[in-house]
């Protein structure tokens, strides 16, 4: 195949994209990612304040910014709106905003369990929902979930965050099940190990950090950019007969042996 080829098959340009939390780690490099294989991009977070950081940073005209609170459907369907009347289409949705709230089972709040099960899983569905309206009509989308090694292992003292991956990840296989005769792919993208915000604590404890270390085959912690390439893959024609899968970028956590 020619090169050029090889590059339209991984291309974004003229595609319309939304990634949720994306003013920071894995969801702005995603997003950044888009950008540069040319898709136009509507960075979507709860921080205003971050998300004034990421416009100033790229500058980029195409690249655009909503405040939104995901675990309130109004905003999920303002974003929708917005874009609709923006742009007239819709063609990938990323759902990766999420929480991790640390406590042991025993002690595990409501509170915490409702807030991760709202973020984590409750957004992603509604959001997958009210997208999937307006890429059943164009006969055409690509949804990606942002999954985990929590979808498929179980990790101490986390169990909202453990059962809401879990859940994430097989509503995947639902909905790619349920639109796949719209032409509608939906996957998941599980990151292992990345060195975020969220997995700070994590990476600042050295024992947990060469533990976890120790867990992969390539000997390290992933950065975010290491989800960029798959994330265009899954999101590009490259990908056009994938659906109801799990991309697993972990360094070889889950394949490791002894």
């Amino acid at each position: 195949m020619q090169e050029n080829k090889i590059t339209e098959l991984f291309s974004l340009k003229g595609k319309v994209a939304i990634v949720t939390g994306a003013a920071g780690g894995n969801g702005r490099a995603i997003a950044e990612g888009f950008l540069n294989a040319g898709a136009l991009i509507y960075f979507v977070d709860i921080s205003k304040e971050e998300l004034e950081k990421t416009a100033k940073s790229l500058k980029n005209q195409k690249a655009k910014y909503i405040i939104a609170d995901v675990t309130k459907k109004d905003d999920l369907e303002k974003i929708i709106s917005q874009i609709i009347k923006e742009e007239k289409k819709i063609d990938i949705l990323v759902n990766n905003a999420g929480v991790t709230i640390g406590e042991p089972s025993e002690l595990y709040s409501e509170e915490n369990w409702e807030k991760t099960y709202k973020v984590n899983l409750k957004a992603a569905f509604l959001l997958s929902q009210v997208t999937a309206h307006h890429m059943i009509k164009q006969k055409s989308g690509v949804i990606i979930n942002i999954t985990s090694l929590g979808a498929e292992q179980g990790f101490s003292n986390n169990p909202a965050y453990v059962a809401f991956k879990g859940g994430l990840k097989q509503l995947t296989k639902a909905l790619a099940q349920d639109w796949a005769k719209y032409n509608i792919r939906v996957n998941n993208l599980c990151p292992g190990y990345i060195k975020t915000n969220m997995t700070k604590k994590s990476w600042d404890d050295s024992v947990s950090r060469e533990e976890r270390t120790g867990r992969t085959m390539l000997g390290r912690w992933g950065e975010s950019y290491d989800l960029v390439g798959p994330a265009i893959f899954l999101a590009s024609d490259a990908s056009k007969y994938i659906t109801g899968t799990d991309l697993y970028v972990d360094g070889g956590w889950m394949s490791k042996g002894i």
